[in-house]
C-alpha cells in the first residue's frame, strides 16, 4: 500500500537546513539543500521575465546581452549557471559575469563567427543563498 506524506516544513536533525536523501542504488546520499536550483528564469529578447523563481527583474543591456537580478541574493559570486538559448538554431551563449545580486548572459548566433543576437533564453542557478 502506498503512503502519502503531507508537510509544510522539513527540517534536518543535525543541521536545520540540511537534509540528506539516499540516492539511486542506496549507496550514496545527496544533500537536498545543496542540490536544489536557487533561481531560474525564462526571459524574452528584451530580458522581460516570461517565468522565473528568485529573479526580480531583467535588464536588456543591448543586442543579446542580458542581466538578471536575484530577489534573494547569493552568498557569493561563486555559483553555477546553466543557460540556453530558446527557439534558435545555430546559437550559443556566454555567461560572463556573476555577482551576489545578479548574473549576466550574452547570446550569439554562430555562422562563420560569433555574432551577438537577441534570443529568448533560460537559465538555472545552483549555489548558496545568502
Amino acid at each position: 500500500m502506498a503512503s502519502q506524506l503531507k508537510v509544510d516544513t522539513i527540517t534536518g536533525v543535525t543541521t536545520a537546513g540540511s537534509i540528506s536523501v539516499t540516492g539511486e542504488g542506496n549507496s550514496t546520499t545527496t544533500n537536498l539543500q545543496q542540490g536544489l536550483a536557487k533561481a531560474w528564469v525564462q526571459g524574452t529578447v528584451a530580458a522581460v521575465l516570461s517565468d522565473s523563481n528568485n529573479i526580480s527583474s531583467g535588464t536588456d543591456n543591448g543586442t543579446g546581452d542580458y542581466t538578471y537580478a536575484f530577489t534573494n541574493n547569493m552568498a557569493n559570486a561563486n555559483y553555477g549557471i546553466t543557460t540556453g538559448v530558446l527557439y534558435a538554431s545555430l546559437s550559443t551563449f556566454d555567461s560572463n559575469e556573476t555577482a551576489v545580486g545578479s548574473f549576466n548572459i550574452r547570446c550569439f548566433t554562430r555562422a562563420d563567427s560569433l555574432t551577438a543576437s537577441d534570443n529568448p533564453n533560460a537559465s538555472a542557478v545552483h549555489g548558496d543563498l545568502a
